[in-house]
């Protein structure tokens, strides 16, 4: 039996399937989320949104909108009781627009009412005097254009060089490719509620990534200290980046302040799409050379990210999108030069893959144009260039940990390929709609891999804080690790039992009582509040060996879960030796220090790196511009299984977004407004569009410094999968398809 295939565990430790603590809720739809709280007084929230992507504001009145039955409070930006300013890692962006606004859907005025629909009517009501502006939507042209912010159009200018800027290969490949707007689409829209609180202070009750950013940013455009604002979790239907900015956060807090009530808000789909940040649309230029033997000579990039109006993590994604724009390959020299800008259209940040889904979806064409060209196998290419540990980075950082990128690549080649062509009716491209005939059907095979690194980058002080609680032999864990679905109230009750064993751990309320453990985001939570756990777990069997040692006279080691006197005199296990006892461990757990990149894009910027690899077969109706996927299989690099159901959750749901990235999913916008915000016109993949997933293989080398040997499993399997469907259908057709999602008439044409 594999590893992937055995039974699910009522209670575990690390390696096995243990089941999630939640999972009966959820099934049962008992579980709380954010949009299910409520509070008998409150009020409900609603925002009115800017139609135009830019334009002056003139004047607002709401004198009518404040005269109608149940409204309570209508606030704009003179409101703003302390800084009218926030961002994720820098702030640019007002809590309400004061005299322009940047973006559709950019807030103007909050309503608190007595209803929903009263609140609705109330912003409709509300008379905005606006002088529209031309707006800028264009990423390359925003280079040079004329501001649109006081900060200017450039976010970061990035420039990587590596090597001999002079270099050149023999074999030369060039190409320009497009990435388009993806959204996130969690199922769950934004909500949260919002209490005033006797202390002056106020308390969120929010679905979020990231509690601590989210209290920093509420305290400072409230005007309060940090202990007067709390921040709780509230159940999150899922979030892949999108929750990682404020949305609703000091609308809902500056709206139950002035009324001094609990006040509730939910974003309905429409406005879901206007409210959070999307991934990035790109415009990547290449250019690959390789000499006659097939080795990477050097590789140039321009990458062009849009990142709308304001500035989120566009500074990051560049890094990612410039620092991995190579892929999982040996490179000597390398000129890479990116650009992240302001535009007026929706405001883009952090999405599943942050920046290496873009370029990685450019750069393994480009490598399927150079194995094409040297006429070698485009996977026999890849093992020829692939990176292994001690190879430099083209940011000049040695890779010091594992890198199974020829594993991953040879275990994918050699599975199985699926059976030829079917001619059942739901076998085919046209499926149920019976517009296809097998004559006319083609199959393709394609291949990408994949590189991803891991935790917070270029400095930035990455931590997470928990505290292990043992009262009378019960273990409480507390942390302010979000779960978003990952599975990291999961891994708690496994850490648990691997280190105490103890089965049953209770997981207190997250929220910002405890110190920060950063956001759920960059394939960070197990190794930094999984470790932070791990230490403080280890920090109670610490102080339990020295309270036996005292007690008994005599010095004591652990072997496994037993605690064994050094002369052998005694043993007992751990979970007995705690009943009666009380500690509180409170620990902070770092990873090894990160540099900011010089002005040539060179230093040791990341932590840690995964890889992935991955092998599409589609079928592809050439005449009416249909394709099926019928299979994908995988190869990843994890350093260590930590539960194996969740880990085939995480491959399968990435997969599932890289194949809607493929063919689906594209946020169509016109002169800055998007005319698809709902999810009728806005295409996600559905069951009927998922192929069998095969997992060839998880590459287990443990690496080192992370918890257990384990690497963050959620991002890879979004990045390289949509270039291996894209691969697989170029195949199939000898098309170009130079831009995601690709559309029929890219192949009917």
């Amino acid at each position: 039996m594999s590893l992937l295939e055995e039974g699910i565990a009522s209670a575990a430790g690390v390696g096995v399937s243990a089941t999630r603590p939640d999972g009966k809720e959820k099934a049962r739809g008992d579980f709380l989320f954010s949009n299910d709280l409520s509070s008998e007084d409150m009020l409900w929230g609603q925002t009115l949104r800017s139609p135009y992507p830019s334009a002056k504001i003139r004047k607002i009145d709401f004198s009518q909108a404040l005269a109608m039955d149940g409204v309570h409070a209508i606030l704009t930006a003179d409101d703003v009781p302390g800084e009218n300013i926030f961002g994720l890692e820098h702030p640019d962006q007002p809590v309400l627009a004061f005299d322009l606004v940047r973006y559709v859907g950019e807030p103007v005025a909050i309503v608190a009412a007595n209803h929903p629909e009263v609140a609705k009517k109330a912003a409709d009501a509300i008379y905005v005097d606006y002088e529209e502006l031309d707006p800028l939507v264009n990423s390359q042209k925003a280079i040079k254009a004329a501001p649109i912010h006081p900060e200017g159009n450039i976010i970061r200018h990035l420039v990587i060089k590596h090597g001999d800027p002079d270099a050149i290969g023999n074999i030369i490949v060039e190409g320009e490719y497009e990435v388009g707007m993806q959204d996130q689409a969690f199922l769950g829209t934004e909500s949260g509620i919002a209490f005033p609180s006797a202390d002056g202070g106020v308390d969120l009750h929010i679905s979020t990534q990231w509690l601590h950013s989210d209290k920093d940013q509420v305290a400072s455009a409230l005007n309060l200290p940090d202990d007067l604002v709390r921040v709780t979790l509230a159940g999150v239907g899922g979030a892949f980046g999108g929750r990682e900015d404020v949305s609703m956060h000091v609308h809902l807090c500056m709206l139950a302040m002035h009324t001094g009530r609990p006040v509730k808000m939910v974003y309905d789909r429409n406005e879901s799409f206007l409210g959070h940040v999307h991934r990035h649309p790109a415009k990547i230029w290449f250019r690959h050379s390789a000499d006659e033997s097939g080795l990477l000579v050097k590789v140039e990039a321009k990458v062009v990210l849009d990142g709308g109006a304001y500035a989120s993590t566009t500074s990051a994604v560049l890094a990612n999108a410039c620092c991995f724009s190579v892929g999982p390959y040996r490179v000597p020299n390398a000129v890479i030069e990116g650009w992240g800008v302001r535009t007026n259209n929706p405001p883009c940040g952090a999405m599943r893959g942050f920046g290496n889904v873009q370029t990685c979806f450019a750069a393994e064409a480009q490598m399927d144009k150079l194995a094409k060209a040297l006429s070698l196998d485009p996977v026999e290419f890849r093992l020829l260039n692939a990176l292994e540990t001690g190879d430099t980075l083209i940011t000049g950082q040695e890779i010091t940990g594992t890198a199974p990128v020829k594993e991953v690549l040879t275990s994918l080649a050699e599975y199985p390929l699926p059976e030829p062509i079917k001619s059942g009716l739901l076998d085919l491209p046209g499926g149920t709609g019976r517009t296809t005939d097998k004559s006319h059907v083609k199959r393709g095979v394609g291949y990408a891999a994949s590189i991803k690194n891991l935790m917070f980058s270029e400095g930035f002080d990455d931590f997470s804080e928990a505290r292990c609680i043992i009262s009378d032999g019960e273990v409480l864990i507390k942390s302010a690790c979000v779960e978003v679905g990952q599975g990291f109230v999961t891994l708690v009750g496994q850490i648990v039992e691997e280190t105490l064993g103890i089965t049953d751990a209770t997981i207190l309320p997250v929220d910002t009582s405890i110190g920060s453990a950063g956001s759920t985001s960059a394939s960070r939570q197990t190794w930094m509040s999984g470790g932070a756990v791990l230490k403080a777990c280890e920090a109670v069997v610490n102080a339990l060996i020295i309270d036996l040692s005292s007690e008994n006279g005599v010095a004591y080691d652990k072997s496994g879960l037993n605690l064994v006197s050094k002369d052998g005199s005694h043993s007992i296990d751990i979970a007995t030796a705690l009943q009666g006892r009380n500690y509180d461990e409170h620990v902070t757990h770092r990873h090894k220090r990160t540099f900011p990149l010089d002005h040539n894009g060179q230093g040791n910027a990341h932590v840690s790196f995964a890889f992935a690899a991955h092998r599409a077969v589609v079928d592809v109706d050439e005449e009416l511009g249909l394709v099926r996927v019928v299979e994908i299989a995988t190869s990843q690099d994890v350093g260590r299984v930590l539960n194996p159901v969740q880990a085939r959750g995480q491959i399968e749901g990435g997969i599932a977004q890289g194949l809607g990235l493929a063919l689906l999913e594209d946020l169509v916008l016109n002169n800055g407004k998007i005319l698809n915000a709902n999810f009728t016109d806005y295409l996600l993949p559905t069951s009927m569009d998922i192929p069998p997933i095969k997992i060839a293989s998880l590459i287990e080398q443990s690496e080192p410094g992370a918890p257990f040997g384990a690497k963050g499993i959620g991002e890879p399997p979004v990045i390289s999968s949509t270039p291996a469907i894209i691969s697989a259908v170029r195949n199939a057709t000898g098309k170009k398809l130079n831009r995601v999602p690709i559309k029929p008439e890219d192949l009917v044409f």
